[in-house]
């Protein structure tokens, strides 16, 4: 079984130029749209946490993106039905853009910089193990066939 269908990244199938470069606009459109969602966690984290102590708001980002890609990638990858564009705007735009490695990793920096090496594996271990749950469960407890 592959992850996602080897069609969708034909480049001379029949939707043509003008057809990748709507693709590319709907993938940016719903990278927005992530980003955004990202941002108001973060402002959220600020408000309601204390982001020196623990970086709450890239950790709720990361873990649940990944039950969302979870939820998304059982549901729609295996479908024929549904429009590749969306598929590419919905997991690589919004989805992708809203979860951050980069993010998780320069805060892990921060935290051993600033001599919390427990707090900076702890944010290791449930980051990465709470992520592999977080899309096992989303993958494993979705309904597979979903009628569009």
């Amino acid at each position: 079984m592959r992850f996602f269908p080897s069609k969708w990244y034909d480049r001379n199938d029949e939707c043509g130029k003008q057809g990748m470069i709507m693709t590319y606009v709907f993938i940016g459109s719903g990278g927005i749209v992530g980003s955004l969602l990202r941002y108001l966690i973060s402002i959220l984290n600020e408000f309601y946490f204390m982001q020196d102590v623990f970086p709450f708001g890239t950790l709720v980002a990361n873990l649940t993106g990944a039950f969302l890609i979870g939820i998304f990638t059982r549901t729609f990858t295996e479908n024929e039905k549904v429009n590749r564009t969306l598929v590419l705007s919905i997991g690589t735009g919004a989805i992708g853009s809203y979860t951050t490695m980069s993010t998780l990793s320069t805060e892990t920096i921060r935290l051993i910089d600033h001599g919390e090496m427990i707090l900076a594996v702890l944010y290791i271990v449930i980051s990465l193990i709470g992520g592999l749950a977080a899309s096992w469960f989303g993958y494993f407890h979705t309904y597979r066939k979903v009628r569009i």
